[in-house]
């Protein structure tokens, strides 16, 4: 009988280049399982590279730079890689007896992994309490992803939803506003809202 392939952990993701994974190394609560450097690379010759690594446990392995680039062609690594295992999407916590301010984003409908890491890393910096990720119909976590986010996925956190509708529903009886987001010159601008409240943005 054909052996099946082994399942991929869905947890496990790697970073490359110096952004990414300077936030990666610096975070305490992400289990590093491999650190791979090019010798005599841009990443070996920074010292907050090598103080990072000289005080962590996890395996360093330096490679030449033939076998770096042959391993990880085609990528701008800046001679390093991490690869990490973090459950980075977690299940969505009832915020009924949560603060007064609050703002989720919901991503509904996207197809594009380049799009939705901007949209963690500009999240972010917004202040966005938390992101939605739907299950289905939508683009899931990748390296891709978590690589374009430039490490802000490390500070945002990121729900899974199942049933959107469902979902919405509950925050509502939460207490939360739930307002769309659409590209209409009779839309409210952004900064007409009014944040001091318990908001849900649907984006999608």
């Amino acid at each position: 009988m054909r052996k099946q392939p082994k399942k991929k952990n869905q947890n496990i993701y790697q970073i490359f280049g110096l952004n990414g994974t300077l936030n990666i190394l610096e975070y305490k609560k992400k289990k590093i399982i491999r650190v791979d450097i090019m010798q005599g690379g841009v990443a070996e010759r920074k010292p907050v590279v090598n103080t990072l690594i000289k005080t962590k446990t996890f395996p360093v392995h330096r490679l030449t730079k033939d076998i770096f680039l042959k391993k990880y062609s085609g990528k701008r690594t800046q001679g390093i890689v991490v690869t990490f295992e973090e459950n980075i999407i977690q299940n969505l916590p009832s915020f009924d007896k949560s603060s007064e301010y609050e703002c989720l984003l919901v991503i509904d409908n996207l197809e594009d992994p380049q799009n939705l890491g901007q949209i963690i890393r500009t999240a972010e910096c917004a202040n966005i309490t938390g992101l939605l990720l739907p299950e289905h119909q939508s683009v899931q976590l990748t390296d891709s992803v978590l690589q374009v986010s430039q490490g802000a996925f490390i500070h945002l956190p990121i729900y899974r939803c199942g049933n959107l509708h469902q979902q919405l529903r509950t925050l509502k009886k939460e207490g939360f506003w739930i307002i769309g987001v659409e590209n209409s010159v009779k839309a409210m601008q952004w900064h007409q809202l009014d944040y001091k409240r318990k908001l849900v943005l649907v984006m999608g």
